[in-house]
């Protein structure tokens, strides 16, 4: 019964293969195999999934399983050649060669495989060639680079090209293999910043994508080296280091999922140790005065991308549990430091902000009550340790503690305010006479107001306190902070223009005072910062972005501040850039309830009537004649923790409603916004990346794609857009995606071949059937692109389905577009295949007279695809060719072969005629003299 049941299953896989469904023939392959003994039924039950495994790309498998079926019947020629096919992809030449010299012997006339033989033999030579060459090209550079005498030239040169062999797999295992480690520690021994940055360039390079040499390098450099190199001045060299810290942390999590062909990876026992290691090392150097501002702002970056866990649907949270218990304390004291006490840790502007993010990430990624219990108890023991009413220091840095918490993890920060003693010290310091103190408190009560019910407690004791300070300081740094503060508290009721805090005009006044200091170029960085800060709040009142985006100099003024190395203003120009292009989320107001909310005396949000479309429409003209799209690419770019995916949300939404007017779009591609969008689209929040999306779809739908995508970029566009086809989507965002791919598949092979790699095909194919006009006929003409593709024709050629018969009654269609779309999907079509021109005539019934009304049709362009569909059928078979001149076709082809063919109407007629000459040859008709 099992054996017989196997060879059911067997049977039943050879069906899914020949349907090109691979993973259901894998699955019923696999079901026979623990069915049965039978060594023959085995071995072609092996070789079959070997097949499949070719298919899928899934080559290892597809080894692994034509060995089995040699190690059965060692002439099994099919085996031996799939065996030889994966080897390949697998890039082992030399035991791929071996199989095929089998196969050729088996069977030496087979051309198959003579033309194998010969390509493998090809690339051996290349490989063995570039080997040796590469061998002595590595000791040539480090020759040029331990000399001393060397020319400075030569010597940036051997470093470049050590650098760029480094990152490539098979230089990499070159130096690797020829005591390269040694002799870049050689390298690094020198201490001059441009070999010592060359070295680590280089190792950063060899441990991508290989555990065993990421394993080896580590030891070899040893992590307290890497650390203190890290932690130097220079932001160059920090920022080097911290990417080879990062590419051996990828090594050793797993995280690098490149395939490396060619080499089996060393066996590396448990690297949790190793993990654990620089975690602690970089956990010491939060804490350490040795260390840089750069340093410390690197170590916080990498703590950030690699503790917390990227899916929470992953269990596993152990790293931060470790975190939290080891280095909780050590974080709290980096957003505990004051720059203005002399007992600050060295710091960047960047510093704090980066450890509120990881505060904010570590708790977010805990998974239940007791965890975030303890959390909030390690940070209630270290503030209420921190306070000594002897040491005014102490309790500063406790408040600006207090103070980075409630820019992270906002509701631990909100419990931490209610504790003893925490509001009125903030209190007390504000009073204080010196201007470090008041600078915290402010800071911090800014921080604190961050929710409407917060505010008001606020509005109601702090607002005086403010003003108080506002008047009477001289330091324009308290000044200005001050009057975020009041900005703040000013803008609680959000853009509800029924929730005015202060009197009528007195934000206007504020953003006027806010906008003076951005312009003001004599006033610090750190400190204008904070005028945009107060500018996000404040813009959320309609009169105030339509004041600011009008003060060109002050955009202009903010959008330099953009692009310096404070990366702490990211957040706060997003959000003023969403609030003056109206693209944050509104809820709709529905009629009933508002008149309900009115008859039982509950508040009703009011809309601005600035907020209204054609207000919006002219802020977005003037953000971008102002330089908004160099500003929001320059933004992206960031390479840093500050750039949350909160941020990145808020880019996208602000990149979608510039994109709105498509005569806008050539400005957004002119300069670079196309290519800053593809990141905003691959990562982020759900939310994020479905405006980002949307976005390159409307670029994509009208621009040139080898302008707005220069390059390899274009590729990277095509799964964005794919993302959009789907029905949770909004009908806008299925059309606009779909025009974009029509407009990438027309432009080369490799694109439409990605496009169907990407699984795009089901989804166009699923909206050509759709109800909406304007869906079907931008599927339509998306899958007439897409069918000059060999493998979409082969989904054509298939039995079993009807996506033929499907394109011939779009043909038949009263949509003059869709019919022209389907009409030329169709004529491509049977130009190439044959049985593609008899399988037409038999998927409907009404396919003559659909052609019929194509030849006839008034639009010339749909009657010379029917005209090309005729034509095609006609040479495909003489029976059909018959058929055709037996029906009213024949009277139709010469009628529009008689007609006078004039400028516009050539085409029409020429192919009219092509078609009445091959009845001639076929002697069907006669010419008349």
């Amino acid at each position: 019964m099992a054996e017989a049941e196997a060879a059911k299953l067997k049977e039943e896989g050879n069906r899914h293969f020949q349907r090109q469904d691979y993973k259901a023939a894998t699955k019923s392959y696999s079901q026979a195999l623990k069915l049965t003994k039978d060594k023959t039924l085995l071995a072609t039950l092996y070789r079959n999934r070997a097949a499949c495994g070719l298919k899928t790309e899934s080559y290892v498998q597809a080894a692994s399983d034509a060995s089995r079926a040699i190690d059965m019947d060692s002439a099994d020629i099919k085996a031996l050649y799939r065996r030889c096919q994966a080897l390949e992809h697998l890039g082992k030449l030399d035991q791929a060669f071996k199989d095929v010299q089998r196969c050729a012997t088996l069977e030496p006339r087979n051309p198959n495989f003579q033309e194998t033989l010969r390509r493998l033999n090809t690339s051996i030579q290349e490989k063995l060639h570039v080997q040796f060459s590469t061998d002595s090209r590595v000791q040539n550079m480090f020759e040029i680079l331990l000399d001393q005498n060397s020319e400075a030239d030569k010597r940036e040169k051997a470093a470049n090209n050590l650098i760029v062999l480094g990152r490539e797999e098979a230089g990499a295992e070159r130096i690797f293999q020829t005591n390269g480690v040694a002799l870049l520690l050689q390298l690094l021994d020198t201490q001059r910043p441009e070999l010592v940055l060359a070295a680590v360039r280089t190792l950063s390079g060899m441990c991508s994508g290989h555990r065993a040499r990421a394993t080896v390098i580590l030891h070899a450099v040893r992590i307290d080296r890497i650390c203190s190199l890290m932690a130097v001045e220079d932001e160059e060299m920090s920022l080097a280091v911290c990417n080879l810290l990062q590419s051996i942390i990828d090594s050793l999590s797993g995280e690098d999922k490149r395939e490396h062909r060619g080499k089996e990876e060393a066996l590396v026992l448990d690297t949790k140790k190793d993990l654990k290691q620089i975690t602690n090392h970089l956990l010491d150097m939060l804490v350490s005065k040795k260390v840089s501002g750069q340093g410390r702002d690197q170590a916080l970056n990498l703590l950030n991308k690699n503790v917390p866990r990227k899916d929470l649907a992953i269990h596993d949270n152990s790293r931060t549990i470790y975190v939290v218990d080891n280095g909780l304390r050590k974080i709290l004291k980096v957003l505990g430091q004051v720059p203005d006490l002399p007992s600050c840790l060295p710091l960047t502007d960047n510093t704090r902000m980066l450890a509120s993010i990881l505060i904010n990430k570590l708790y977010d990624d805990l998974r239940c009550d007791p965890e975030r219990d303890h959390f909030r108890k390690i940070c209630e023991e270290y503030i209420t340790g921190t306070f000594d009413p002897q040491n005014m220091d102490k309790n500063v840095n406790a408040i600006q503690t207090v103070s980075g918490i409630l820019q992270g993890p906002f509701d631990l920060g909100n419990q931490l305010l209610g504790m003893k003693g925490v509001m009125e010290m903030m209190v007390a310091l504000c009073g204080s006479e010196r201007e470090a103190d008041q600078l915290v408190a402010v800071e911090a009560l800014i921080h604190a107001s961050t929710k409407l019910s917060r505010a008001t407690f606020i509005i109601t004791n702090g607002v005086t306190l403010l003003k108080e300070i506002y008047k009477t300081t001289k330091n324009e740094k308290i000044k200005i902070r001050t009057l975020v503060g009041l900005c703040k508290l000013g803008s609680a009721g959000g853009t509800d223009y029924g929730l005015r805090q202060f009197a009528e005009g007195s934000t206007e006044k504020l953003a006027k005072q806010c906008r003076k200091w951005l312009c003001n170029s004599t006033i610090d960085t750190r400190t204008r910062r904070w005028a945009v800060e107060g500018l996000a709040y404040l813009t959320l009142d309609a009169d105030v972005k339509d004041d600011f985006v009008q003060d060109i100099p002050a955009l202009q003024a903010m959008f330099e501040l953009a692009k310096t190395s404070d990366k702490t203003i990211l957040y706060s120009v997003a959000t003023t850039l969403v609030n003056c292009t109206n693209s944050y989320d509104v809820k709709e107001l529905i009629p009933e309830l508002v008149q309900l909310a009115k008859f039982s005396k509950q508040h009703v949000p009011e809309e601005h009537p600035k907020d209204k479309k054609d207000f919006v429409d002219i802020r977005v003209k003037r953000l971008l004649k102002a330089g908004v799209i160099s500003a929001l690419a320059c933004m992206v770019k960031a390479d840093s923790a500050i750039l949350t995916d909160q941020t990145k949300e808020l880019l996208a939404r602000v990149f979608l409603a510039l994109c709105e007017n498509s005569k806008d779009r050539g400005t957004i591609v002119a300069q670079g916004g196309g290519k800053a969008l593809i990141p905003l689209a691959l990562e982020g929040t759900d939310v994020g990346k479905v405006k980002a999306a949307h976005a390159l779809a409307k670029i994509a739908a009208v621009s040139n794609p080898d302008i707005a995508f220069p390059g390899e970029r274009v590729y990277e566009v095509v799964r964005p857009l794919v993302s959009l086809l789907d029905t949770k989507r909004d009908g806008l965002q299925n059309y606009e995606a779909l025009l974009g791919l029509t407009n990438l598949s027309g432009r080369s092979e490799k694109l439409r071949q990605k496009i169907f790699k990407e699984k795009a095909l089901p989804d166009i194919e699923n909206y050509m059937f759709e109800n909406h006009d304007q869906l079907r006929q931008a599927a339509t003409e998306c899958m007439c692109n897409m069918v000059v593709n060999k493998e979409v024709q082969e989904r054509f050629l298939a039995d079993g389905n009807d996506r033929l018969k499907l394109v011939v009654l779009l043909c038949g269609e009263d949509d003059d577009k869709v019919q022209n779309a389907a009409a030329g999907a169709l004529a491509m079509l049977t130009a190439a295949h044959k049985k593609l021109c008899l399988k037409m005539t038999q998927v409907t019934s009404q396919w003559l007279e659909i052609l019929q009304r194509l030849c006839l049709h008034d639009k010339l362009s749909v009657q010379h695809r029917g005209l090309v569909i005729a034509y095609n059928l006609l040479a495909a078979d003489a029976e059909l060719a018959k058929k055709l001149v037996e029906s009213e076709l024949l009277e139709i082809l010469t009628v529009v072969g008689k007609q006078e063919p004039d400028e516009k109407r050539a085409p029409v007629v020429q192919i009219a005629r092509e078609c009445l000459i091959k009845c001639m040859d076929y002697g069907f008709i006669k010419p008349v003299s």
